[in-house]
């Protein structure tokens, strides 16, 4: 997921609320992670994780940080993070070849660190979420506070991140600026409780489907296929976005998946025209 907003629109609030209405580790995946932390001698090492994790490295992090490596080969954040939450914020202002190091682990779920002697693999699903400004200075879309490069400021600001990397976000999302007026209402909409439950049933028919621990995400070939076909109007939409969108084949896989989500999120069995073009409207271009 990746938002793009002016400063101060809430990006990193909501980030941090997200693991909330994610579902606590199961005992395999505490494991999993308790494991991880001791690898890395992380000061959390010893006790067993009941919450999924969250993890915020920032910018100015070196890709032996993120990805893992070191002298002593080490878990890196992306590790630290399997299982739950990974949160780039202020996405450009990391190094590109730190952020191109993710493309990978983001696709297999795990990372492969070379050294002469060996090769070490340390597991890193975690769901990646990112923020980030529509140009340097933020504010792209208030002509009366932009800088006097608008609107080629933008346009080389988002350039820094790279299409195959861009390509791995599902979902992309802008997000206004709040005025404060907005702030002084009442909270409206779904609280985190109500949300949490529709995560938790959705996540309960991914594990009927696919055993236990099976999410969307790990859909592939004729798992796929059989579970995310969408019905005939679906379909049509969904070979024209691909062909208007120009979608990778990363990126048509990706929207059968994020529409399978959708439906299981509404409880429904059938991917319909709706859950497409939802899904669809996700990938839209930013900025």
């Amino acid at each position: 997921m990746l938002m793009l907003g002016p400063p101060g629109c809430g990006k990193s609030m909501l980030a941090k609320a997200l693991p909330g209405i994610l579902p606590p580790l199961t005992p395999p995946e505490a494991l999993e992670v308790s494991t991880i932390y001791s690898l890395a001698s992380e000061p959390s090492a010893g006790t067993m994780f009941r919450e999924r994790p969250f993890r915020q490295p920032h910018h100015s992090s070196s890709r032996a940080s993120l990805v893992g490596g070191g002298k002593r080969v080490s878990p890196g954040e992306i590790s630290l993070a399997h299982r739950g939450v990974l949160f780039l914020d202020e996405l450009p202002e990391f190094e590109t070849r730190v952020l191109e190091g993710l493309r990978e682990p983001v696709e297999t779920g795990e990372v492969t660190l070379a050294r002469a002697e060996s090769h070490v693999t340390f597991p890193a699903r975690f769901l990646l979420i990112a923020a980030m400004n529509p140009c340097r200075c933020g504010h792209l879309a208030d002509a009366s506070r932009a800088c006097n490069r608008a609107p080629r400021c933008g346009q080389d600001y988002q350039n820094r991140i790279s299409g195959p990397l861009m390509d791995r976000f599902d979902i992309r999302v802008e997000v206004p600026a709040v005025s404060a007026a907005t702030l002084a209402l009442p909270p409206h909409g779904d609280g985190s409780d109500r949300v949490a439950a529709r995560v938790a049933a959705a996540r309960e028919i991914q594990a009927e489907r696919g055993g236990l621990g099976a999410v969307n995400a790990t859909l592939d070939g004729a798992a796929l296929e059989t579970a995310a076909r969408p019905d005939a109007a679906g379909q049509a939409l969904l070979e024209e976005a691909a062909e208007k969108l120009r979608l990778s084949a990363r990126g048509y896989h990706r929207v059968l998946r994020l529409a399978r989500t959708i439906a299981d999120l509404e409880g429904t069995d059938a991917v319909a025209r709706h859950h497409v073009a939802e899904a669809v409207g996700y990938r839209r271009a930013m900025g």
